[in-house]
């Protein structure tokens, strides 16, 4: 296929969130990556803040972190670029290690995963002799490495009950470590990590969306802080924020995350009037369209890990998966 005519078909997906007279700007790189997926024989796979492009026009799989867990091996591919940050390229990598995994800029980090080193994971564990540790997937593979058992937002909960311990460590997000103690009952001790965007909202910013915006329903990320989820009319991963909206669909609703996340949803719900509070991740908004494209034809940038780190890791990641399949034992 041409990459004119690949972009042309490209227009189709993405016609309901890019306006036809916009459709040029992207054309030419969108046909270029349908070009070079078939020709490398790659997937991409997007997380839900990204760009609307890249998330409805050239992405294979996308959702949140848990979804880039369990969907990614069953892809029939050899190359998995990650429209993400550097830790779900890792988390990938660590869970298909024969294949080559991308990521279109090394720079896309993220604030919670450069809060801790696996260091500080082994100095808590000092402290706290024999307390599992449970690491957010928001974490480098060598922070993994240290831990237990990883989490998502999505599962944190589940993953800490499973553990039937009246205490646990949990790093790196003080906040979600917040949520999982006011959900599960357990004594958590937190690492003090922040996410810099979701720490951004405060409850006075929910209050004036009700005062401006009568009847909206809001869904906040656990990752915000305590007094914006006591706000909220509802509180979960990204994942859960879309199954609520599917399974409730409200006249008017708030996402209090990542921004964009708002812009990929509406174009599935044209019947819910987003109200769109924004903070823009800059680590996100690090992966371009443009660069997506790079990063297919010059195969870069190539996600490696340390073999003995990659296998402690991948144990915290697999037990994360079993308790997800009733296996917790």
């Amino acid at each position: 296929m041409e990459a004119r005519d690949a972009a042309a078909a490209g227009y189709l997906p993405v016609r309901h969130v890019i306006p036809f007279i916009e459709w040029p700007v992207y054309a030419a790189d969108v046909g270029a990556i349908l070009d070079a997926k078939r020709n490398r024989r790659a997937a991409i796979l997007a997380h839900n803040y990204q760009h609307p492009v890249i998330f409805h026009g050239v992405a294979d799989v996308t959702g949140d972190s848990l979804a880039f867990a369990e969907k990614a091996r069953a892809l029939d591919a050899d190359v998995l670029v990650v429209c993400g940050v550097t830790f779900m390229a890792e988390t990938v990598k660590l869970l298909n290690p024969e294949r080559t995994v991308l990521i279109p800029d090394l720079g896309a980090g993220c604030s919670l995963a450069g809060s801790i080193e696996a260091e500080d994971v082994r100095a808590l564990k000092r402290r706290h002799p024999g307390v599992p540790v449970v690491c957010y997937v928001n974490t480098t593979a060598a922070v993994k490495a240290e831990s237990d058992v990883c989490c998502t937002s999505a599962n944190a909960v589940e993953v800490v009950r499973s553990l039937r311990s009246d205490r646990v460590l949990f790093v790196p997000d003080r906040y979600l470590a917040g949520y999982v103690a006011e959900q599960s009952g357990v004594e958590i001790v937190p690492w003090e990590g922040r996410c810099e965007v979701h720490e951004r909202f405060g409850a006075e910013d929910i209050r004036e969306l009700r005062r401006l915006f009568p009847g909206v329903v809001v869904l906040a990320h656990p990752e915000c802080t305590a007094e914006v989820r006591r706000e909220a009319d509802y509180v979960g991963s990204t994942g859960g924020m879309l199954r609520r909206l599917r399974e409730q669909p409200p006249a008017s609703a708030a996402l209090i995350t990542e921004c964009t996340m708002s812009d990929n949803v509406a174009s599935d719900m044209p019947g819910v009037a987003f109200v769109r509070p924004c903070h823009i991740c800059p680590y996100m908004s690090a992966i371009t369209l443009h660069g997506l494209r790079r990063s297919l034809e010059t195969m870069t940038h190539e996600i490696t890990i340390d073999p003995d780190v990659a296998r402690r890791a991948r144990r915290a990641l697999e037990r994360m998966l079993d308790v997800g399949r009733g296996r917790t034992g």
